[in-house]
């Protein structure tokens, strides 16, 4: 839900060296996205405000009626309910309404375990629409691939990819041709059968050695 710039100030605030230019969020993804792919349609989103204040700010056209929308973005939200889903009924019912998703991650850590993430809000929105999402941007989306190799301005070849899910941080840096590291204190602390990155570390401490 936070904006690039609230991520570089962090990262500022933990020693490393970061622009809002050089930070790639899901929502910025999606942004591009609209302005790809929907310029100008009426969208109506199923998210937190702070995600739809970033779409309003990118010039995103909003509207607040869900029948007349041309595309619904499903993302994260804490609030999501019974409304959000009827909503979303109402706005599929012409049956030529686009679906496009913030991005895939069921779930989400916390200090006392596992939250429902945007996924599982995309994936109902879907469910009562009974339709594929026509995009779901974030990771391991090609479209995310390509904007954080555009904005890094290297190769593909020449990126780490570091995280800690195998079906979305090491699928788009393999998809993408990069090098990938899965670190095994996150949400995955084991290695799943089906992952196969280059790399396995214990701790994001080891980083700085598989770089040297």
């Amino acid at each position: 839900m936070r904006p690039a710039s609230e991520h570089a100030a962090r990262l500022e605030g933990l020693g490393v060296d970061a622009t809002p230019g050089e930070v790639l969020t899901a929502t910025d993804a999606t942004i591009t996205y609209l302005q790809r792919s929907h310029d100008g349609a009426a969208v109506y989103p199923i998210a937190a405000d702070a995600i739809t204040t970033q779409l309003r700010a990118a010039g995103v056209a909003i509207t607040a009626d869900p029948v007349a929308a041309d595309v619904v973005v499903a993302g994260f939200d804490p609030a999501f309910g019974f409304q959000d889903l009827q909503a979303a009924v109402d706005a599929f019912a012409d049956g030529t309404t686009a679906l496009v998703g913030t991005d895939p991650d069921i779930t989400i850590p916390a200090a006392d375990g596992a939250k429902p993430g945007s996924g599982a809000i995309v994936q109902a929105v879907a469910g009562v629409a009974e339709r594929d999402p026509d995009a779901v941007l974030g990771k391991p989306s090609e479209t995310t691939a390509r904007l954080a190799v555009d904005r890094l301005g290297v190769p593909p070849a020449e990126c780490l990819v570091v995280g800690d899910r195998p079906d979305t941080d090491v699928a788009l840096g393999a998809a993408a041709g990069m090098t990938t590291a899965l670190v095994r204190t996150g949400v995955d602390a084991a290695t799943p059968a089906h992952a196969q990155p280059d790399h396995v570390l214990d701790s994001l401490g080891e980083i700085g050695r598989l770089i040297a």
